[in-house]
């Protein structure tokens, strides 16, 4: 275990760094604070912006378990230095300087550059992340960015700072979908700054706005999130485009290093990095076909909507990344959606389409570097084709495995759909009640949030006679009620508990956001009575239709 600064510095492996290009027109100070065009180049040297006063406020045991640190590192005051935005400890084996990447944006293919200040799209980026680590940790390389770190060249006039509520959220969440199972990002600490605060949009209590309708002062917080590489659909989309217009002679070879690095980074345990660099194309689109589609699968399992499922916001590693406006299912609504800007076609039921999306334009933007072989061109668009019956296949398994029969029915399925949607049912309660294979309908009526007609109830009591003779084919009813509750959680993200948990964190309590990230990690377990009628319940009804619960802005 690594119980020292010095022990930690020595697993330094800066790949990125290495293997890629700096903006030519950067420097390695790292001071570039004001947004400006980023035109060429994969990556802009930047340092981050330490918080005034900083104070610690959570780390992930289980992370670092996993990555052969010592819990005792985190009370190393250069450690949490560094992870609190102080680049004066940043010692060799250390670079100097962090590193923010710019990116393009898409929307179901379609390319926007309205966000970026300077009309081209090349002022979009990373512009509050700045990433200050690689390194190898038993094995696995891993990257480490702080996020709210300060702004950056792609911080289109903003701070760059993240405010203490959006930290706990995806501090929490990184963790919490590690347990459920979903590939994802993950959470290395949380810190925040006794002093130094900003003003941000957001709700006033028991707000029914849609819109936020007040400035809050909140603390700022600096949250290390770690993964294997940040690379983005986006980032492959930038470069692709810059060769598509001819920005410069170099494009396409930047193209390719990126897509090189990729392979690199996140697929070379299962692309042969040697082999002719076409058949490493079709290979790389056919393993993130794969893993794209298994997330999304994945996510629709646990209740989890990505609220804003951009290309600059999909990994090109296959996992879960960004918990922006996000959020969790409670009442089961086909076009759940949190993000007050996200629209039904980022709704909970539609991220198997806005994966095609995101996939096709990962396809389109490495396609360029193909040979021009006829054959290779064909398999190419063939894998590329196969997309929506590869979605299909995962969500089919997905659906029979929450349900505890062998193989998918089509009807059985939608009719349950369409159940949960007229009884108004709570998505996980309904499937962990259902996992203790009810022979009625009245343990399951627990996760309704009205009463239902006569009509429906019927209508149920037909369903589950269906279900339990599709479930009495496996055999054993106790395994089959063993292995459902292996896929159905027994404690999910509700808004209205995290709300009050960072509400509490924001005037010095952080009781309740640390007993509720024990409970996040232990999502299938059973608990207590007290845990279970605290955090295991429906929302209560005065929580609909509340603005920062219900649904809420991007403004973090």
């Amino acid at each position: 275990m690594l119980e020292k600064y010095s022990e930690f510095l020595e697993k330094a492996d800066f790949s990125l760094l290495d293997q890629l290009k700096a903006d030519p027109n950067s420097d390695l100070t790292g001071e570039d604070f004001s947004p400006r065009e980023v035109s060429s180049g994969h990556y802009v040297p930047v340092i981050p912006k330490r918080l005034n006063d900083p104070i610690y406020l959570a780390h992930s045991d289980t992370l670092f378990n996993e990555l052969g640190i010592s819990q005792k590192l985190i009370k190393d005051e250069d450690f949490c230095r560094l992870f609190s935005g102080d680049f004066s400890v940043a010692k060799a084996p250390m670079k100097s300087y962090g590193w923010a990447t710019g990116y393009a944006l898409s929307i179901y293919g379609t390319e926007y550059r309205s966000q970026c200040p300077f009309g081209t799209g090349n002022g979009y980026g990373d512009g509050r992340a700045i990433s200050v680590f690689e390194g190898v940790f038993k094995g696995k390389r891993w990257e480490m960015q702080l996020k709210g770190g300060g702004p950056t060249p792609y911080c289109r006039g903003a701070d760059g700072r993240a405010v203490l509520r959006s930290s706990i959220r995806e501090f929490l969440a990184q963790e919490f979908m590690h347990a459920l199972g979903v590939p994802t990002s993950r959470s290395l600490t949380l810190f925040s700054s006794c002093s130094e605060k900003v003003h941000r949009p957001w709700y006033k209590k028991n707000s029914k706005y849609l819109e936020p309708d007040i400035l809050v002062e909140t603390p700022v917080a600096i949250t290390t999130r770690v993964a294997p590489s940040f690379l983005r659909v986006g980032q492959l989309e930038l470069f692709a485009r810059r060769l598509r217009e001819k920005d410069h002679n170099y494009a396409e070879e930047e193209l390719r290093m990126l897509v090189k690095h990729l392979i690199f980074r996140n697929y070379g345990d299962c692309i042969d990095q040697r082999s002719e660099f076409s058949m490493q194309l079709i290979e790389l689109i056919k393993q993130f076909k794969d893993r794209l589609t298994s997330l999304v699968a994945n996510w629709i399992r646990v209740g989890y909507c990505q609220g804003n499922f951009n290309s600059d916001n999909c990994s090109a590693g296959g996992y879960t990344l960004d918990y922006g406006p996000f959020g969790f299912c409670e009442l089961f609504d086909p076009t759940f959606q949190p993000w007050i800007g996200g629209g039904r076609h980022f709704s909970f039921l539609n991220q198997p389409a806005a994966a095609e999306s995101n996939f096709k334009m990962f396809c389109n933007s490495i396609k360029p570097l193909l040979n021009n072989d006829l054959d290779d061109i064909k398999q190419f668009d063939d894998i590329v084709d196969s997309f929506s019956e590869s979605m299909q296949t995962k969500l089919n398994l997905m659906w029979a495995s929450k349900l505890g029969i062998r193989e998918y029915d089509h009807s059985l399925v939608q009719q349950l759909l369409l159940l949960l949607d007229n009884s108004k049912a709570d998505y996980t309660v309904f499937f962990r009640k259902l996992s203790e294979i009810p022979e009625d309908i009245s343990s399951i009526k627990e996760s309704f949030y009205l009463p239902v007609s006569d009509e429906i109830q019927l209508e149920w009591v037909k369903w589950i006679a269906r279900w339990r003779e599709l479930i009495n084919k496996n055999g054993d009813l106790g395994i089959s009620s063993k292995k459902m509750k292996l896929i159905n959680p027994k404690f999910t993200w509700r808004e209205w508990i995290v709300a009050s948990a960072y509400e509490k964190a924001e005037v010095g309590d952080f009781s309740e956001m640390n007993q509720l990230l024990n409970i996040l990690i232990q999502p299938y377990e059973e608990n207590s009575s007290d845990i279970e009628k605290k955090y295991d319940k429906l929302r209560p009804l005065s929580y609909f239709n509340k603005g920062g619960i219900s649904h809420y802005s991007c403004s973090s």
